[in-house]
């Protein structure tokens, strides 16, 4: 478990970063792969996975994730991790050098899975799907 929650980590350290090297060695390199960002079709294959790191990494100046309720799981050589990601980013013309000074702005609920693959973990999806504010379930 501990090394899948290691690979969820360089999966958000890649993000924080705007790393495109760091991203691209997280994710396999196959066209099983696949992201669902939030409110975007869900892409598939590396080489698109990626492309989408590109573009959004070119159109965030700033993101910083204040992770809450990781779980993760482990099924031979297959794992999951489902968490909230609490997003601090730049938002344009909102002051303070543009950085947001509110953490439950953005929240999203993400499911990111791992195969493990010559003794690595890698991640062959992610799925973000955003979360209305202040919605708490019965």
């Amino acid at each position: 478990m501990a090394e899948v929650a290691e690979a969820n980590l360089a999966f958000y350290g890649a993000f924080e970063a705007r790393d495109l090297a760091a991203m691209g060695e997280v994710w396999e390199r196959s066209s099983r792969v696949a992201v669902t960002h939030p409110g975007w079709p869900t892409l598939r294959g590396f080489e698109k996975v990626l492309s989408s790191w590109r573009a959004i990494f070119a159109n965030t100046p700033y993101i910083q994730f204040f992770l809450t309720d990781e779980n993760v799981t482990v099924d031979g050589d297959v794992a999951w991790v489902t968490l909230y990601e609490n997003i601090l980013q730049e938002v344009p013309g909102s002051g303070d050098e543009g950085r947001s000074p509110e953490l439950g702005d953005s929240r999203v609920a993400a499911t990111n899975v791992f195969c493990r693959t010559a003794g690595r973990w890698r991640m062959v999806v992610h799925h973000g799907s955003p979360v209305a504010r202040g919605f708490q379930p019965e």
